[in-house]
């Protein structure tokens, strides 16, 4: 099939830069968001996302005249939802933006379109919930339209390559609707194409986030097992992972971002029945900040009152990215236990947690400290100077969750330094 318009819906992490591909390619491209402030900060040529080269991107797709932006969608040939789909208290998928993407389309829908859902859904979702709100125009799913459902599989801060080069799984409610999204995305994607049904196309995505996640909760137990029994869980996965079968991630303050921290949760909805071990890893990795916080205070021996200093917000290292952060809930409890904290993060320079100050510089946020919190080894935060940060602390007590500071360094500054996952031997 050729395409000529497209309408994306969502313009996040992913609907942004997939719209601004396509229209760089050629393609006639309406972006749509229901955010006012996102339509408003695109037309006037900035973007809401820090991501390496997304600026430079989006800015040459509206040069080109190929992408405008609105509230709303309009008749094209094919179109993208890629809006959230969060994970709700119950800790079941909220589908709601889903629910109204896929009805915000369905007046314009007509024979031959095609309608590919991004989203990180629930296994059958295209075929449960999508296609029977937009067969209510009367056309029928995988006859008289295509339907397809292909997961994003990009990683932040790598985004615009990765888009291109990253293998596709397209998975249609029909051969000829898989068939269809190939076609689609054969406009930019260089890497593998790959057709196959829109429920393992769902199933995909889950269980690539799912494994990573089980990997996480191992190796967070190792760290706790560690502290308990006197090991330097550093030193033993790497002495473990020697084994050429073997390959144990790192332990940390917890699993976060908007894929690995709730996908999981999305097979568990689907079949409590049979994920015990999905369950039980996401309940680890969920566990996790309360273990680091308990750690602090235990390290420090109380937190009412003490003034400490938390370096790092965002999910993970060199992005802005604050969803389903650890290291906002570790802050959120050391505050709620009654610390002082300041916190920094570096790419979201405004990010604020209840309870908590702001602080605008790494000066800024050491200033008075008696403790030092390393939450996030943003390359910035990994070669902080212990020297200097004893310049500009009251206390030398520093907690390290990722174990990258140089334990020597940092000793040799004369603060007591303490690494998540390491435990004090007896005797």
């Amino acid at each position: 099939m050729e395409f000529n318009s497209l309408c994306v819906l969502g313009l996040g992490y992913i609907g942004l830069p997939t719209a601004s591909s396509f229209a760089t390619q050629g393609l006639r491209v309406l972006g749509v968001d229901v955010n006012p402030d996102i339509v408003e900060t695109l037309r006037n040529g900035d973007v809401h996302i820090q991501e390496p080269g997304l600026r430079t991107l989006v800015q040459a797709a509206i040069r080109s005249g190929n992408l405008r932006v609105g509230a709303h969608p309009e008749p094209c040939d094919a179109y993208i939802i890629a809006v959230p789909t969060p994970i709700q208290e119950d800790q079941r998928a909220d589908l709601s933006f889903v629910v109204a993407a896929s009805q915000a389309i369905t007046p314009h829908l007509r024979r031959g379109s095609l309608v590919v859902l991004e989203s990180t859904s629930p296994p059958r979702t295209t075929e449960g919930v999508v296609a029977p709100i937009l067969e209510k125009s009367g056309l029928r799913a995988g006859t008289d339209f295509h339907l397809a459902y292909s997961p994003e599989r990009v990683l932040p801060g790598q985004i615009l390559r990765e888009l291109i080069e990253n293998a596709r799984v397209i998975g249609g409610v029909t051969r000829t609707s898989a068939e269809a999204g190939r076609d689609l995305y054969g406009v930019f994607v260089k890497g593998e194409i790959i057709l196959t049904d829109a429920t393992t196309a769902e199933m995909v995505k889950l269980m690539e986030n799912t494994y990573r996640d089980v990997n996480i909760a191992v190796a967070n137990e190792f760290a706790r097992l560690a502290e308990r029994f006197g090991v330097d869980v550093w030193e033993a996965i790497e002495l473990a992972n020697r084994h050429p079968r073997v390959s144990i991630l790192r332990p940390g303050p917890g699993v976060g971002g908007h894929c690995i921290s709730v996908d999981p949760w999305f097979l568990v909805e689907a079949a409590p029945d049979l994920t015990p071990l999905i369950r039980t890893a996401r309940q680890v990795n969920d566990g996790q900040p309360q273990h680091v916080a308990s750690s602090i205070e235990e390290a420090l021996r109380g937190l009412k009152g003490r003034r400490l200093s938390a370096l790092g917000l965002s999910y993970k290292a060199e992005v802005d990215d604050l969803r389903e952060s650890p290291a906002l809930e570790v802050c959120r409890l050391l505050a709620a236990r009654g610390a002082a904290l300041a916190t920094y993060e570096p790419f979201a320079p405004t990010a604020t947690v209840q309870g908590a100050r702001t602080a605008a510089t790494l000066e800024e946020a050491l200033r008075g400290a008696e403790a030092v919190i390393l939450l996030v080894d943003h390359k910035s935060l990994r070669g902080i100077e212990p020297d200097a940060a004893a310049r500009w602390m009251a206390g030398r007590f520093a907690f390290d969750t990722r174990g990258v500071w140089d334990r020597a360094a940092w000793k040799r500054a004369g603060f007591d330094l303490h690494v998540l996952g390491t435990g004090q031997r007896d005797g």
